[in-house]
């Protein structure tokens, strides 16, 4: 972890954080308050059942957020970039952290002390309104979560997390467009899917086989997207 200076105004994720609703002087309170960091691939930048102390904005970067079960293995929740921001639930509910934040990719991000947040929610109206449709926003992906585990076969799950990586990674280059632009382990990808990596790597060469998708090196390309759409909702 490598300290570095940002302030809110030239930050690259303004026009798509909480931070847009700010003002030029609550920006600059934000600004004299932070602290950024840069965090190489693998590193974390909170833990589980840690209590937190403020927030975590992602000015750069992708980051996965796990919980570990009684025996250590890790669970993936869900997967933050640039302009989102972490930890909030957690501090506004005033328990500790859920989950642990590890880098999938080089990040920057910027810790705004709970103190600061906390004023920023009490006067900013429109910040307080955002950070509530996020909270619902989250627990709606939470539930759609559930659904998908209950109802949905392994092939129907897999084909719906490509789909969703994709979504979530993808490149702004056109010529790129169908390819997922992070490299997760497959042991990762067996994670969100709810089953074992074995029965991942085969399925991801049968749609292989199928000319669904295509590998190149370790990330993945998207050659069917209708075909991987009525595969994942075959059980809606």
């Amino acid at each position: 972890m490598q300290k570095i200076y940002l302030e809110c105004q030239h930050c690259n994720s303004g026009n798509i954080s909480f931070l847009k609703y700010c003002t030029e002087e609550e920006k600059e309170k934000i600004t004299m308050a932070k602290t950024c960091s840069h965090y190489k691939k693998g590193q974390s930048i909170f833990y589980e059942d840690n209590i937190p102390l403020g927030i975590h904005c992602i000015s750069k970067g992708s980051v996965k957020l796990t919980r570990s079960n009684k025996d250590g293995k890790e669970q993936i929740i869900r997967f933050a970039r640039d302009g989102e921001f972490l930890g909030y639930r957690a501090l506004i509910a005033d328990e500790p952290l859920v989950a642990t934040a590890t880098c999938i990719e080089d990040t920057i991000s910027c810790f705004i002390p709970k103190t600061v947040f906390l004023d920023l929610l009490e006067r900013n109206p429109q910040v307080n309104k955002m950070m509530l449709k996020a909270l619902c926003h989250d627990l709606g992906i939470a539930d759609e979560k559930i659904q998908s585990l209950a109802q949905k076969s392994v092939r129907e799950r897999l084909a719906e997390t490509l789909l969703f990586l994709h979504q979530t990674f993808h490149y702004d280059d056109q010529q790129q467009d169908n390819l997922i632009a992070v490299t997760l382990p497959r042991e990762d990808i067996a994670n969100i899917v709810g089953t074992a990596t074995e029965t991942v790597i085969r399925l991801l060469s049968e749609f292989k086989s199928d000319k669904l998708i295509d590998m190149e090196g370790k990330k993945i390309r998207i050659l069917n997207r209708a075909a991987l759409e009525k595969i994942s909702h075959a059980s809606v």
